[in-house]
């Protein structure tokens, strides 16, 4: 009997069957092609561009923050220079509240400042006393006197001024003379002009050579209006021209306040 061979029996190919071998060869686990399949399939690795791009970001924050500190230093060491330098140029003092200041600034380094005298103190206390005896009078009259008004007095009218100064760049200190040419309106034993941050050396009043100079009682600054107050012993003629000399010194400052300093840069160099 002759032996037949035993052919196994296979399913009909369908379309199904071969959309699932090609999905299993694509390593998709068996699933259909579809959203399920595409989100269970293996994600591709992180590539060694992204790789580097995270590198050169990571490097960037870096030098920005190494930067940031670094501008931050260099600020800091110009404000603490920049301090240094004010506090040089500002080193002679500030004048006081009567206008004077401290002799080391109108004197060569290494001067020796005179001690007050017994003297001068007394003068200055009957200065002080006759000040106040003048301002009661005032009162009496209830007046303001011509020191303490908002505007300077009218009764003198100045018709030429003459100013020579010298500055001393070593220390930031000027000197200066001036001469003013006045024309009484109304008589009066007052001198008030305006003044400040000054210390007066000589004052002087005369009418002319012929006739002489008209004495000079005493002089004091008057710092809320900021005038400088010269008391003579007599009144000054109506309709008279008199000449009043001034010789001061004071500080060439650091603000935009009288004979004041500036600088610029040019080329890198501070002038």
């Amino acid at each position: 009997m002759a032996l037949e061979e035993k052919r196994e029996k296979r399913p009909p190919v369908t379309p199904m069957m071969i959309e699932e071998e090609a999905a299993l060869r694509n390593g998709s686990r068996g699933l259909p092609p579809g959203p399920w399949a595409e989100a269970a399939g293996p994600r591709p690795r992180t590539t060694e561009r992204h790789i580097a791009v995270h590198k050169r970001l990571v490097l960037g924050f870096a030098v920005s923050i190494l930067a940031l500190l670094a501008v931050t230093m260099i600020a800091v060491l110009l404000s603490v220079r920049f301090e240094e330098c004010g506090a040089a140029a500002d080193g002679p003092p500030r004048a006081g509240g009567n206008g004077s200041f401290s002799g080391a600034a109108r004197q060569p380094p290494g001067a020796e400042q005179p001690q007050g005298r017994p003297e001068e103190e007394a003068r200055g206390g009957e200065a002080a006393e006759e000040e106040e005896e003048e301002e009661e009078e005032w009162q009496r009259r209830r007046e303001l006197p011509p020191w303490a008004r908002p505007r300077l007095p009218r009764h003198l009218r100045p018709l030429h001024y003459n100013l020579m100064l010298s500055a001393f760049m070593e220390n930031f200190t000027f000197s200066g003379e001036v001469n003013v040419q006045l024309e009484v309106r109304n008589a009066s034993r007052y001198i008030v002009l305006h003044a400040h941050r000054m210390h007066i050396e000589a004052v002087r009043v005369a009418e002319d050579k012929l006739a002489g100079g008209v004495r000079v009682a005493r002089t004091f600054f008057y710092p809320q209006t900021q005038v400088f107050v010269v008391v003579l012993n007599r009144s000054l003629e109506v309709q008279r021209s008199y000449n009043l000399k001034i010789i001061y010194n004071a500080l060439i400052e650091n603000e935009l306040l009288g004979f004041f300093r500036s600088s610029y840069v040019l080329h890198g160099e501070r002038r």
